[in-house]
């Protein structure tokens, strides 16, 4: 039998990481965090197994993220902006430990991907995911995500030796 409270202490931290590397500030992660508990508990009677738990609450956390970042715009924001957006945001971060220069030029790298990109690369090398459960999470193809890993990669190695 499932239980709800395993997969919260199950998940929790990884997948506030996930939100954080996606949104970039703590306050926003940890709210979506919130956010992501409620509407699996809200949808929790879809879930059949437990082996299929990771994905879906990925795939939960990852569309509160996207839409988190798209809310309240008044025209769509290119990669680009979203992208400045985001530094801003890292920049102003008190959570960020700039002693750290290369992991702080690590997470610059990060935020010029498009979202796409930036899910696939976090969720493959962070987390450790196969290209078929990102697949699942982001509702592509597994030979999409390994594209997009593949220009993922090229692109955080052509920021870094810059």
């Amino acid at each position: 039998m499932l239980d709800f409270k395993k997969l919260i202490e199950t998940y929790q931290e990884p997948l506030y990481w996930h939100l954080r590397r996606l949104v970039v500030t703590h306050e926003d992660a940890r709210d979506l965090l919130q956010e992501t508990f409620i509407r699996a508990w809200q949808k929790f009677d879809t879930l059949q197994k437990e082996e299929a738990a990771r994905a879906w609450l990925y795939k939960i956390a990852t569309h509160i993220a996207y839409r988190h970042l798209n809310r309240n715009r008044i025209k769509p924001l290119s990669t680009e902006e979203i992208s400045q957006l985001l530094l801003g945001r890292l920049k102003s971060s008190t959570y960020v430990d700039y002693e750290e220069e290369g992991l702080v030029r690590f997470q610059q790298a990060l935020l010029t991907l498009s979202e796409q990109q930036r899910t696939v690369f976090t969720l493959r090398y962070y987390d450790e995911m196969s290209y078929e459960e990102i697949a699942r999470i982001i509702d592509s193809t597994p030979q999409s995500c390994r594209v997009a890993y593949h220009h993922a990669t090229q692109r955080i190695e052509a920021y870094l030796t810059r």
